[in-house]
């Protein structure tokens, strides 16, 4: 990986597209292994100025306007409540802008490096409303005057907020001198007015982060003694940290840590990038080095060092919690993850020191100096959405469901037949970005952009449920060698400005604006989505969706079969169960895989005997 160039596997860049789709995928993962993107590190640097200007102008900010922090005494900042609650609302306006998460190449925003407000203020552009069916006025799928004008006062709504100074009445208990807090008033009415456009349209809402900072917000506002709204923050927290370990104790995980190593910019060393898979290049699924890294490194400390955070009644063992959970958030910035969350792993970071080190248990901000009826809303507020979506995912966002990164989220991989199919997305739809190829084109050429965008494809069938679409493309399409596929994230990116990772965002109602407008033939578009895989349950659920005909068939898959399979599918693809098919409806690709083409990797209930189902 150079500096300022890309680095591209080792193939005739004229002739890649002459290779079968499957060989390209294996060539295109064995390079992943070695290079992960392939993406110049001058990439990296542009995130690491962006935290420091995150951090530098949230100082600034928050300093400039508020009465009580004064530059020449920045020392005395870091206890004050408000300096808490402005870089949180710092962060936020960030997000909604699209200037934090999800933004520049590591998301695939390369021209412009920024999607959201470049949407969100734009009439007619494609909005994903989450109940159109049952939520009256929320119907349709265009903006409105209505939408961009609702997302502008949360925008001014947010900026104002930074300009207030704290007040002092409204909560009891505020440290001697303190400069206040944030007044009750703003933050209910940003809660309000983000919950309404929630109801309009899912994307700008989950981009507020709203799982992550508007719980606290309203602890800071309705609560009226200070102690209370600290320790429920910390509690908020630590529901997070805890939320997002437990959905990591599946295979999805250790996939992800596995592709995140072998994308680290800073990891120049061939030896750790062999470690992180079984026997390069024969077998590259996670190592058991991975899986230690994954599952003591990552998920142990996220759910017991949150615990130790929240109980230790020793200023030691505190701040030794709290560096164990600093070089976590430290290691996860490092490696310049896909969707790029760095702003709020820096935030969270700053979190962790001024709410456990700063108000620690032992001097009256434990759980157990709460008011006792407040403990039972604290709890139940941030973990019902949690529980909700770790047993009935199809419900709940991957973000709000804590699933962040957990390698077990629901996803898509679009498939069109040919690139004019892909270029009527430029052509028909209102959207601030042309769609990633022809975002690269003038950076690399047409047939080097279309090499990253294939590896893409490879990178998700690094991903167990990566394989799964693969396997269900193969069967719903004829051609997969000459079929045009993208990932359903980076795709989702153009048609609505910001995708952090939820296949919820790209699945039918998505499908269904996109086909109100262009008009594709049946086969001319399919997209296969599945489901996060339920807690306690191995089965994950897939649908197939023809873009002109709807969902055209449902079923499941083994959870294992996907995780234990190579990521270039040597057998063909894995098994599945088919539960549902369209009357009418015969896909038109290789045959159905439980036909004796596969051989069990052990016994699955059901999986070897499911026939198709009949149509109904």
């Amino acid at each position: 990986m150079a500096y300022r160039t890309a680095e591209l596997p080792p193939v005739d860049i004229d002739g890649f597209k002459d290779i079968p789709f499957l060989e390209r995928m294996k060539l295109l993962q064995l390079h992943w292994v070695q290079a992960g993107f392939g993406t110049p590190r001058q990439t990296a640097m542009f995130y690491v100025w962006k935290i420091f200007f995150y951090v530098l102008f949230g100082l600034i900010v928050a300093g400039a306007f508020t009465a009580g922090l004064e530059f020449n005494d920045i020392g005395g900042w870091w206890d004050e409540p408000i300096l808490y609650q402005k870089l949180m609302i710092w962060t936020v306006l960030l997000e909604i802008l699209g200037l934090a998460a999800t933004c520049g190449p590591m998301a695939f925003h390369f021209d412009p490096l920024i999607g959201q407000s470049l949407y969100w203020w734009q009439n007619d552009t494609i909005r994903v409303p989450p109940y159109p069916n049952k939520v009256p006025f929320t119907a349709g799928n265009r903006r409105t005057p209505w939408d961009t004008g609702l997302y502008k006062l949360i925008v001014f709504w947010l900026v104002m907020m930074l300009f207030l100074s704290g007040t002092t009445s409204s909560m009891e208990g505020l440290p001697e001198g303190s400069a206040g807090v944030l007044p009750s008033w703003a933050l209910i009415t940003y809660a309000v007015l983000i919950g309404l456009m929630g109801l309009r349209d899912k994307c700008v809402f989950l981009a507020s982060r709203p799982e992550q900072y508007v719980p606290t917000m309203l602890a800071f506002a309705l609560f009226t003694q200070f102690a209370d709204a600290i320790i429920a923050a910390k509690i908020f927290m630590v529901i997070v940290w805890m939320g997002a370990g437990v959905s990591k104790l599946q295979h999805g995980f250790s996939c992800t840590v596995a592709v995140m190593l072998q994308n680290t910019p800073w990891n120049v060393f061939d030896k750790l990038r062999m470690a992180s898979v079984r026997d390069y290049p024969n077998d590259i699924r996670p190592s058991k080095f991975t899986h230690y890294l994954a599952h003591v490194g990552g998920t142990t400390c996220e759910i017991v060092v949150p615990l130790v955070l929240l109980f230790s009644p020793w200023p030691w063992l505190t701040w030794l919690a709290i560096i164990s959970i600093w070089m976590l958030h430290t290691f996860i910035i490092s490696t310049i993850p896909l969707a790029v969350p760095l702003e709020w792993n820096v935030f969270f970071m700053f979190a962790a020191g001024f709410l456990f080190a700063g108000f620690p248990a032992g001097d009256g901000y434990g759980v157990g100096d709460m008011t006792p009826w407040l403990l039972i809303p604290v709890l139940v507020v941030p973990l019902a959405p949690i529980v909700l979506g770790a047993f009935k995912p199809q419900y709940v966002s991957f973000l709000i469901g804590m699933k962040q990164y957990a390698g077990n989220w629901a996803s898509t991989t679009w498939s069109f037949s040919d690139s004019e199919k892909e270029d009527r997305l430029n052509e028909r739809i209102v959207k601030a970005a042309d769609n990633q190829i022809d975002q690269l084109e003038p950076l690399f050429g047409r047939e080097i952009s279309e090499i990253f965008m294939e590896k893409a494809i490879a990178f998700r069938m690094m991903h167990p449920m990566g394989r799964a679409h693969i396997t269900l493309h193969m069967r719903h399409s004829d051609d997969m060698d000459s079929r045009v596929l993208r990932e359903g994230e980076f795709i989702c990116n153009t048609l609505v400005g910001w995708n952090f990772g939820d296949g919820h965002c790209n699945d039918e109602r998505l499908i269904e604006a996109v086909q109100e407008r262009c008009q594709y033939e049946p086969g001319e578009l399919i997209v296969v989505f599945t489901e996060s895989q339920p807690m306690f349950d191995k089965k994950v659920q897939y649908r197939v969706i023809d873009a002109a005909l709807g969902t055209v068939e449902k079923g499941w898959y083994h959870n294992d079969y996907a995780a234990e399979e190579q990521p270039w599918l040597p057998n063909g693809g894995i098994p599945h169960v088919i539960t549902w098919t369209r009357e009418g409806y015969v896909p038109n690709g290789v045959p159905y895989p439980g036909e004796g083409k596969f051989v069990p990797l052990r016994d699955v209930e059901n999986v070897t005997e499911a026939t198709p189902a009949p149509a109904t």
